[in-house]
């Protein structure tokens, strides 16, 4: 998906960080200057301590492109549902002719004074870290044949792609999941009591 202003495309909209703990992330944003004047960006983020930008602040130049670098700080633990509410906000403006990005200013993006400043909400998703064993369903299906053999009667492997593909459906909508998991712990006490 593409954010099409008048002066700058974005792409993507979302910032989709394949999430691992302790671990830093970057994920790219690639900025279009669809115009031929000079446009200056900035990027602003709700949570400036978990994330860095490169650069956070520079200028595109006439039908060009810039790539922006944004690297998430390994976190320690994971977040609930895996839900991130940390959004972050694009500025852009158009600059002077051959402006640089020692140029820019503050009052360039004061909306206040008058200036028009073109403004893109980005929202961020934490994706499931890709697993080096993709193609789990056809992997299991012929990658387990020899252990299959072994117990004969084939159950073990028509259970363990089923375990297999339901683990790759758990990550992939971890919120609803998340819900029903917690219902089913919670109903396992008092299944037991009685």
């Amino acid at each position: 998906m593409m954010s099409t202003g008048e002066l700058l495309n974005i792409e993507p909209q979302e910032l989709q960080f394949p999430f691992e703990l302790r671990k830093q992330i970057s994920c790219s944003l690639q900025l279009s200057n669809k115009t031929d004047n000079y446009v200056a960006f900035k990027v602003k983020t709700t949570n400036p301590k978990k994330y860095c930008v490169r650069p956070n602040t520079g200028v595109v130049l006439p039908r060009s492109t810039c790539d922006v670098i944004v690297t998430m700080q390994s976190q320690k633990e994971a977040p609930p549902d895996m839900q991130c509410k940390d959004k972050f906000l694009l500025q852009g403006v158009v600059a002077s002719p051959g402006a640089t990005a020692k140029d820019i200013t503050p009052e360039m993006f004061n909306k206040e004074a008058g200036h028009h400043v073109e403004e893109c909400k980005l929202r961020v998703l934490y994706v499931a870290p890709p697993r080096p064993p993709s193609p789990v369903h056809e992997g299991s299906e012929e990658g387990s044949s020899p252990r299959a053999s072994v117990s004969d009667n084939g159950n073990f492997s028509a259970s363990e792609f089923s375990a297999a593909a339901s683990r790759a459906f758990v990550e992939q909508y971890e919120p609803q999941d998340k819900s029903t998991e917690n219902t089913l712990v919670d109903g396992n006490p008092f299944q037991i009591s009685v």
